[in-house]
């Protein structure tokens, strides 16, 4: 199988799972502590549409402006849904549905006269994780090291606010590297798999979870030749079945 794999490809992607993984385990336990679950798609998606404006407006697709559009964007959807949490929680879940869709359709209508459209979007979707490099990983590693630590130590104060932030912050980087369905992938299904462990265990059950999953599918990736981000998804799945089912198991055994 070694023949198949060329690691100076596999190798950085590899890590720009692990990169992301390290952020979205844990804030995707939050996600679904808070009873949001399809907050993760809104906000990536709504980063992905700072994306396409800043290329509708030409702008150079690796500057500082595109990055600085993708936050600012993620930032102003992070803070209205905090606004919207206080004054209307009962309809928190159905407004973060209403923002997916509006920011998904809007990235339609911005790419309708572009003729690379589909393949930005594709892009957006499932993510360029095979054409990350070492360099373009550091950044974000200092970035998601930094929101982990803020997280770990003050998120018993950080509030609504310090959540929506971070979560803002960390699926603006994840987003350009692993796509909009390796985002929510990430976060919502090592959390779901993991819903009956607590604290440390929880966390360590979820990161290898999201390990085992990163490298089984870019492995099967480079072998089958398929697309790397659907197939990530798809053995995240299987894997987290699995592992919920053992999880469980053992918790019945434990009961008798």
């Amino acid at each position: 199988m070694t023949e198949y794999l060329d690691w100076t490809i596999v190798g950085p992607a590899l890590v720009a799972g692990l990169i992301v993984l390290s952020t979205h385990v844990p804030l995707g336990q939050e996600v679904l502590k808070r009873g949001i679950i399809f907050i993760d798609l809104a906000i990536a998606q709504v980063a992905g549409l700072g994306v396409i404006g800043a290329h509708a407006m030409d702008w150079d697709p690796d500057g500082l402006e595109v990055q600085l559009a993708a936050v600012c964007a993620a930032l102003l959807a992070a803070l209205g849904l905090n606004w919207t949490e206080k004054r209307w929680p009962q309809i928190q879940e159905p407004l973060i549905g209403i923002l997916f869709i509006l920011a998904a359709t809007g990235g339609i209508l911005l790419l309708a006269g572009n003729p690379h459209g589909s393949e930005h979007l594709k892009e957006l979707l499932v993510g360029q994780i095979l054409w990350s490099t070492w360099p373009m990983l550091v950044p974000i590693a200092i970035l998601y090291a930094i929101v982990l630590a803020v997280w770990f130590t003050f998120r018993n104060r950080l509030g609504a606010i310090g959540f929506y932030l971070s979560f803002a912050i960390v699926v603006t980087a994840s987003v350009q590297v692993v796509g909009i369905y390796l985002v929510f992938a990430s976060l919502i299904i090592p959390a779901l798999a993991t819903r009956g462990l607590h604290g440390t265990k929880r966390l360590f059950a979820g990161y290898t979870i999201g390990a085992l999953s990163y490298f089984t599918g870019i492995v099967l990736s480079s072998v089958l030749d398929l697309p790397t981000g659907a197939i990530i998804v798809w053995s995240m799945a299987a894997i987290s079945v699995f592992a919920g089912l053992l999880l469980s198991k053992k918790k019945l055994l434990k009961a008798t």
